[in-house]
C-alpha cells in the first residue's frame, strides 16, 4: 500500500511513522508513505492556502486550488485509482469495518485540513470518503489521519508479528475483545480463570466467546444488535440482565 498525506505540518507524523509497529512495517515494505505539503502547489504569490469565507464569519477556509492541484499531481504518479480521504468532523464516524475496507486498497490519499474548514468544492468534487474519528473537533486533521492510518496499516499482511492478532481485536468480530491473562497464574491472590489453564481448546474458545459477549453486553450493548446468537448465548444474556456491575 502507498499512502500520500496532504498536510501543512508533515513533521507532526514523524513520531508515529518512526516508532514501534509503523516503523517496522515501513522497513519491511508493508507500506510506504509520502508527505505532500499542499502549500507547495498554491498559485498565490504569498503562498497562502486559505482565505476569508464568503458571507463572513470567524476563521479561515482552505482554498480549493492548492488541494485540487496537489491531488492531481499525486494521481499522475500512480496507476491505481486512489481513495481520497478527507479528515473532517462532519464525516462518517470511523469504525473497524471501515479500517478493514481501506486495508484492501493499493493507494490512499489523506487530506488534513486546518483552520475553519474546507471550501465545499473540495468535499463535493474531489474526495471519495469523509471520515471523522469522533464527535469532537481537533485543531487539525493530522491527528485524525494518524489514527486512521495506524488502524489500517496494522491490518496489512506482515505488519504485526502475528497476523492473527488483528483478527482477534475488539470490533473485528463485531464484539469487544475478551479479557487476557499472562504469567503468573496467581498474582497477589488474584488468579487466572481455570478454563485458560485447562489446555482444552474447545473450553478455552467457549470461555473467550462468553467473556467477549459479556463485556459487550455491559459496555456496548448496541453492538449486539448485529450479532447472531445461539440459544445458549441468549440464556447467558437473560442471566446477565439480573446482574449489576
Amino acid at each position: 500500500m502507498h499512502i500520500d498525506i496532504l498536510t501543512l505540518f508533515p513533521e507532526m507524523f514523524d513520531g508515529v511513522f518512526q516508532s514501534s509497529m509503523m516503523k517496522r512495517a515501513y522497513e519491511a515494505n508493508v507500506f510506504d508513505y509520502r508527505y505532500v505539503n499542499f502549500r507547495d502547489y498554491t498559485d498565490d504569490k504569498h503562498h497562502k492556502v486559505d482565505d476569508y469565507p464568503y458571507g463572513g464569519g470567524a476563521g479561515m477556509v482552505l482554498k480549493p486550488q492548492p488541494i485540487f492541484d496537489a491531488v492531481d499531481a499525486v494521481k499522475q504518479s500512480t496507476d491505481h485509482p486512489p481513495r481520497v480521504i478527507l479528515m473532517c468532523p462532519q464525516g462518517e464516524s470511523y469504525h473497524q469495518q471501515k479500517a478493514e475496507e481501506l486495508a484492501q486498497e493499493d493507494h490512499l490519499i489523506f487530506i488534513c485540513g486546518h483552520y475553519e474548514g474546507y471550501d465545499e468544492r473540495i468535499r463535493n468534487h474531489l474526495v471519495t470518503d469523509e471520515i471523522s474519528i469522533g464527535d469532537y473537533v481537533l485543531t487539525s486533521g493530522e491527528i485524525g489521519a494518524m489514527t486512521v492510518i495506524d488502524s489500517v496499516v496494522r491490518l496489512l499482511p506482515g505488519a504485526l508479528g502475528n497476523d492473527q492478532s488483528a483478527k482477534q481485536d475488539s470490533f473485528s468480530s463485531g464484539l469487544l475483545e475478551h479479557p487476557h491473562y499472562t504469567r503468573p497464574a496467581n498474582f497477589r491472590g488474584l488468579t487466572v480463570p481455570e478454563e485458560l489453564l485447562s489446555g482444552n481448546h474447545a473450553l478455552i474458545e467457549k470461555w473467550r466467546r462468553k467473556e467477549s459477549l459479556k463485556r459487550t453486553f455491559f459496555r456496548r450493548r448496541d453492538l449486539l444488535e448485529e450479532i447472531e446468537l445461539s440459544e445458549e448465548e441468549k440464556k447467558w444474556m437473560e442471566e446477565w440482565n439480573h446482574l449489576k456491575f
